[in-house]
């Protein structure tokens, strides 16, 4: 059996912000998590409240005016369960981003950019031009390659990444 190399100080500081990225993960989705589940339960209330509505003054109307309201009813409650859940996603993206624009002033992001420019730079290839963008990370420019590596981008990837697993936020 041999013995594995000591981490480097590189390795160390990667490991860190992994770890620390991870934790603001967890806190940021438990968070978001609550507050998905609190605007989905006022939109199920108030769509509830409005089918209920509906019902009762359409009991009273005739049976095409009956189904007409019925439907808008409907209709009005899907539309707020689908804003509640839109405003879940934008409220997860405007944390994700907010996190993402804190690490530039993060002990170890110098080594972090270090690697974000020079793996920009392999994937624009060899006469790449390598740009810092102003919220952190960087753009490499090659002849007709443009790799986009800036912090807010790769947040937006990352998301992306998640895809139909942010749903999760308000699946009970």
């Amino acid at each position: 059996m041999t013995a594995r190399p000591a981490a480097g100080p590189l390795e160390l500081v990667a490991e860190r912000l992994r770890r620390d990225a991870e934790a603001e993960a967890g806190r940021i989705r438990a968070a978001a998590r609550a507050q998905a589940e609190a605007i989905l339960a006022r939109a199920r209330r108030d769509g509830a409240a409005a089918v209920a509505a509906a019902e009762a003054s359409a009991a009273a109307a005739a049976a095409p005016q009956t189904t007409a309201k019925l439907r808008r009813a409907r209709e009005a409650a899907g539309a707020a369960v689908l804003a509640a859940q839109r405003d879940a996603c934008d409220e997860l993206r405007a944390r994700i981003h907010a996190a993402v624009a804190a690490l530039p002033d993060q002990p170890g992001y110098d080594q972090l950019g270090q690697r974000i420019a020079r793996l920009a730079g392999l994937a624009a290839g060899p006469d790449a031009r390598l740009s810092p963008e102003p919220g952190g990370g960087f753009v490499a420019r090659s002849p007709g390659v443009i790799v986009d590596c800036s912090l807010g981008r790769l947040a937006d990837l990352a998301l992306a990444e998640l895809g139909g697993r942010v749903r999760d936020l308000w699946t009970p």
